[in-house]
C-alpha cells in the first residue's frame, strides 16, 4: 500500500466514525483543537496526520481508529553483511517553506516556490495570506506555490482564527514595518509578550523603529513603527534562533542602510531565506555562519 493510499483509508475510517457518532467537521475540529479544512483534508487522505493526532481522534469518537503499540520496550535484531543500494525521496522542510511565505510579501511580483511541504502549518499561513488579499495557488502535484501579493494589503480582513493557530503570524512584523507605520496583529499562537518565544523578536526589531504594545483586551499586538534616520546598524540577537534571525532578515531586506546581524542562526531555513532575498537582489554576506551583513 502507498502512502497515498494509506492516508485515504485512514481518512475514510476517521469519516464513517464522526458520522455514526453524528458530529459535523467543525464539531470534531473544535473538539481537536484545529480547523475544519484540516478535518476535510484528512478525511480526503490529503494531509499527513501523525500517530498522536489519530490517538487524539480515537479519544474524541470514543472509538479506535487504529490498534497502537502502546509496549514502552520494542527490540530489534539486525543482520547486517548485506550491501545497501537504492534512493529515497526527502521531504522538504516545513520551517524553509513558513519563512519563504512570510518573505514572499517583500516581493512586489510573483514568487514561485517549488516542493513545498503540504502541512497543516503551512496551511494555516496560506489561509492568512489569502485573508489579506495574496493569491496563493497549488501548480499540479508536485508541491509547487504561486504567490502574488496585491498592490496593498488589507490587513483589516485577517483570518484571525487562523493566525492565532500559528506561531509563524510573529514573523509578518519584519515584513510588515516597512510598509505600515502602525499595524496590528493576533497573538501568535496563544504566546503571550515578553516570553523568551517573542521578546527576541521585539529586542531585534526595535532596531528599525518598530514597538509593539500588548494589547489584552484584544488578544492583539499593537505594531507602530516610528521612522529613523538611515545609518549602518549593528544588531546583536539575544537568542540565536530561527525564526528571530528570519524576522530580522526580512525587515533588514527593505532597509536603505547597511545591517550586520551578529549572533544569527546559520541553519538551512535561514540560507534558504536568505538565497530567496539574494534572488529579489537583496545583498548579504555570511550565509551559512553567526554573522550576517545584509545591505
Amino acid at each position: 500500500m502507498d502512502t497515498n493510499d494509506y492516508k485515504a483509508k485512514i481518512g475514510t475510517l476517521i469519516q464513517e466514525s464522526r458520522q455514526n457518532r453524528g458530529l459535523t467537521q467543525i464539531q470534531l475540529a473544535k473538539a481537536l483543537g484545529t480547523s475544519q479544512s484540516a478535518i476535510n483534508r484528512i478525511e480526503k487522505g490529503g494531509q499527513n496526520i501523525s500517530l498522536e493526532m489519530i490517538a487524539r481522534i480515537s479519544d474524541v469518537l470514543s472509538h479506535d481508529i487504529m490498534t497502537l503499540n502502546k509496549s514502552s520496550k520494542i527490540n530489534f535484531r539486525v543482520h547486517g553483511g548485506t550491501k545497501l543500494s537504492g534512493s529515497i525521496e526527502t521531504k522538504t522542510s516545513k520551517n524553509a517553506a513558513v519563512a519563504l511565505l512570510c518573505a514572499s510579501l517583500l516581493n512586489k511580483g510573483k514568487t514561485t516556490l517549488r516542493h513545498v511541504a503540504r502541512i497543516e502549518e503551512v496551511n494555516r499561513i496560506i489561509e492568512v495570506l489569502q485573508s489579506i488579499g495574496v493569491k496563493v495557488r497549488w501548480l499540479g502535484d508536485d508541491g509547487d506555490l504561486e504567490i502574488t501579493p496585491p498592490k496593498k494589503l488589507d490587513l483589516a480582513s485577517m483570518d484571525v482564527a487562523a493566525a492565532k493557530r500559528t506561531r509563524t503570524i510573529i514573523m509578518f512584523l519584519g515584513p510588515l514595518l516597512h510598509q505600515y507605520y502602525s499595524f496590528r496583529l493576533p497573538y501568535a499562537g496563544g504566546c503571550n509578550l515578553g516570553k523568551r518565544t517573542v521578546e527576541p523578536h521585539m529586542s531585534g526589531l526595535k532596531h528599525f523603529g518598530l514597538d509593539v504594545e500588548a494589547k489584552p483586551s484584544t488578544d492583539y499586538y499593537q505594531a507602530t513603527v516610528a521612522k529613523k534616520p538611515i545609518s549602518n546598524k549593528a544588531i546583536v540577537l539575544t537568542e540565536r534562533g530561527d525564526t528571530v534571525t528570519e524576522n530580522v532578515i526580512m525587515a533588514a531586506a527593505l532597509y536603505d542602510g547597511t545591517t550586520t546581524i551578529r549572533n544569527a542562526s546559520p541553519n538551512y531555513m535561514v540560507q534558504d531565506l536568505c538565497f530567496y532575498l539574494q534572488k529579489l537582489g537583496v545583498k548579504i554576506d555570511g550565509i551559512g555562519t553567526t554573522v550576517l551583513r545584509i545591505t
